[in-house]
């Protein structure tokens, strides 16, 4: 150790310029390293999800639930596996060993969840798999709240979550408290009664008439064409259209007994604004993203779109992750002064100015050290 110390005295020079190196190099690390509010974890829990509506929590289980866990059951590195079967849905929670390998068992699952679709019943909407990460919740989230239509404020949140969208620290922008929209077709007994026509019959119209069809191509011997048939539903129009009876003298079409109209589904989840209806805007950004400089640039982006909405519909934030941050870096650097000045008072009363300032000035360098190689492994703030 003698030797050691020794040699680091007789070079002194050589010690001082590679603090100073350290230091500054540190300094650059500080500033260019991505601050994040939670860090990147990949939690081995998957939880899947399986909708279908109407179902009972009875048949849930038996129908859903039980396909399912006879073949996830057999997954590698499983430690428990717990279940939920309720009204118009199932649920499963997968908890693995904590060294588990995400991407291999996130293409088991999926395998496992695909082999158990063929014994689950008809009418099941497709499996969702989602999996957890710190990194993954929402750092910053858009509000807009207004008294107004609830087709008005859809659309001015739609845009502004096109917009939010192409900042490419954005990971996902997930807009919140809004119904689906969907076509309407409320269908005039009388009418029905009139022309002969039967529900089921009606019913099969609308599906024939909403099918993507595989047309292929056309080989002329010059060259080879695509064939395209139009048979989706993309318009109302398309649906006002519809064929039901036809002969040489005419035909009866859906909009003839039928009032079509645009509408949203039933109502889901209610989200409030200081008492008013609103929409929100879940903001994700992408792993190792700056935190600080996202959510910034969505502001900058926000306080641009605010210009063109009307003045009775309020844009704001919450839950906005980069002020712990920055309170929390705020702390740090209180924290480093602190010390650097008391400790360099307490030294010089003692040991004389160049002793103090010798060990004062090691505590900031051991900080920026600590930054340097941070970057150096490439970890985030």
């Amino acid at each position: 150790m003698n030797r050691f110390i020794a040699a680091f005295v007789g070079r002194s020079r050589t010690v001082l310029t590679a603090m100073i190196v350290v230091f500054f190099a540190g300094v650059a690390s500080f500033l260019a390293l991505p601050r994040e509010a939670d860090p990147d974890i990949d939690i081995p829990i998957f939880f899947i999800s399986i909708a279908f509506p109407g179902i009972s929590p009875e048949d849930s289980e038996r129908l859903i639930v039980q396909p399912m866990e006879k073949e996830l059951r057999s997954l590698e590195g499983l430690k428990e596996m717990r279940s939920t079967a309720s009204q118009h849905h199932a649920g499963i929670v997968l908890q693995f060993e904590v060294d588990f390998d995400k991407d291999a068992v996130l293409a088991n699952i999926r395998n496992k969840v695909s082999q158990a679709q063929a014994e689950i019943p008809e009418g099941t909407e497709e499996p969702e798999i989602f999996e957890f990460n710190t990194a993954l919740f929402p750092v910053l989230i858009v509000t807009i709240a207004g008294d107004v239509p609830e087709r008005t404020l859809f659309t001015y949140t739609k845009r502004l979550q096109d917009l939010i969208e192409t900042i490419p620290n954005v990971l996902e922008a997930k807009m919140q408290g809004h119904r689906e929209e969907l076509l309407e077709i409320v269908v005039d007994p009388d009418k029905m009664a009139a022309y002969n026509i039967q529900y089921h019959q009606l019913v099969s119209k609308v599906s024939r008439n909403n099918l993507m069809v595989a047309a292929g191509s056309l080989n002329s011997g010059q060259g080879e064409f695509s064939i395209k048939l139009p048979g989706l539903v993309e318009t109302a129009q398309d649906l006002f259209n519809i064929p039901l009876l036809g002969d040489e003298k005419g035909g009866l079409v859906l909009s003839d007994i039928a009032d079509i109209r645009r509408t949203f589904k039933d109502q889901s989840q209610l989200v409030r604004v200081n008492g008013q209806p609103a929409l929100t805007i879940e903001i994700v950004k992408r792993l190792g993203a700056n935190i600080v400089e996202t959510t910034r640039t969505v502001r900058a982006f926000v306080e641009e779109a605010r210009k063109h909405v009307p003045e009775n519909i309020k844009v704001g934030f919450a839950l906005d992750q980069s002020t712990v941050v920055d309170r929390a870096l705020s702390s740090l650097r209180n924290s480093v002064l602190t010390a650097v000045l008391l400790v360099m008072i307490l030294v010089v009363a003692t040991l004389g100015v160049r002793s103090g300032s010798l060990v004062g000035f090691a505590i900031p360098i051991s900080f920026m050290m600590t930054f340097f190689f941070l970057a150096l492994s490439g970890f985030t703030i």
